[in-house]
């Protein structure tokens, strides 16, 4: 009999130790919410969200590969500031490009070298000018000046296996051949929580970066209120799209990743994915941890 009652208090108090706290009843909400847009969404859709104030980590399908289209680019960013760190070259190095340097694409220094001939421009400015116009002409060439295989070990070396720098833009035989740019949500959410958090590089470095990150306005900025800043890099290649990037929600800031592929290029769930998972970081910004609204 003893032992019996004994049995059914240990049950209890699992029972008890089992049960969600309010914050994770909220957080299930945001995900069936993510589910059913999920379910509606033509394509195959990857989330990633990371709470700053606390470290948490949840999503959809965080773990899956996609292709990345120019979201890589932040991985680039990283490696050009710890190359120069390192003494490889200085950011205030200026680099001359040449027309045979220009590659199709997103940016502006391609029509600047067909029109204009030669252009030079610090390490600084192709680095702004890859994030900020996501030139690809930029970008090659600090494909070339940080090194592929180097980007890649600085990925291993910060415990991302996944994220692969597989090809220059715009390289159509080597996208022929299947050789994407990829990584996961949840692998492209933790680089840029370390750049927020100034652990990648130096705090200068991470500062630095996060400022370039912030000239850009993508699908994550559009599902925000007009006021809530963000720091970001977006990519779409034919049927795919995707933005990974910090939103600076007052109280409670958060790191944000949404990939797509196999999608209607016309429609790309960045807006509506961002629009879920604000709802549920500014419940929390806005209370108590039992639910009690401050403001």
């Amino acid at each position: 009999m003893l032992r019996f009652a004994t049995l059914i208090c240990v049950a209890l108090a699992g029972a008890v130790a089992a049960q969600p706290t309010l914050s994770e009843l909220l957080e299930n909400k945001t995900l069936a919410e993510l589910r059913r847009f999920d379910q509606s969404f033509d394509g195959a859709l990857g989330v990633a969200a990371i709470d700053l104030t606390t470290g948490h980590t949840f999503g959809l399908h965080g773990s899956t590969v996609f292709p990345q289209a120019s979201v890589i680019k932040i991985a680039i960013l990283a490696r050009m500031y710890q190359a120069a760190r390192a003494g490889k070259f200085a950011l205030d190095d200026r680099v001359t490009m040449q027309p045979g340097d220009a590659v199709a694409g997103s940016g502006r220094l391609q029509e600047r070298l067909k029109n204009g001939g030669p252009a030079t421009l610090t390490v600084r400015e192709l680095i702004a000018a890859m994030i900020e116009w996501s030139d690809n002409t930029a970008t090659n060439k600090c494909i070339a000046l940080a090194g592929m295989d180097d980007v890649n070990r600085m990925m291993d070396e910060s415990g991302l296996p996944h994220t692969r720098l597989r090809r220059k833009m715009m390289d159509s035989a080597a996208v022929a051949r299947g050789e994407e740019n990829v990584s996961t949500p949840e692998e492209m959410a933790r680089l840029v929580e370390t750049i927020y958090r100034g652990k990648l590089v130096d705090q200068a470095a991470s500062r630095e970066m996060v400022e370039i990150l912030k000239k850009v306005e993508g699908g994550i900025h559009e599902g925000l209120p007009l006021d809530i800043e963000t720091a970001s890099k977006t990519g779409e290649l034919p049927g795919a799209r995707g933005e990974t990037g910090i939103v600076f929600l007052d109280g409670r800031p958060f790191v944000l990743s949404v990939m797509s592929a196999f999608i209607d290029d016309r429609r790309t769930p960045v807006p509506e994915v961002t629009r879920i998972v604000y709802r549920y970081f500014e419940k929390l910004a806005g209370a108590n941890a039992w639910g009690n609204r401050l403001r």
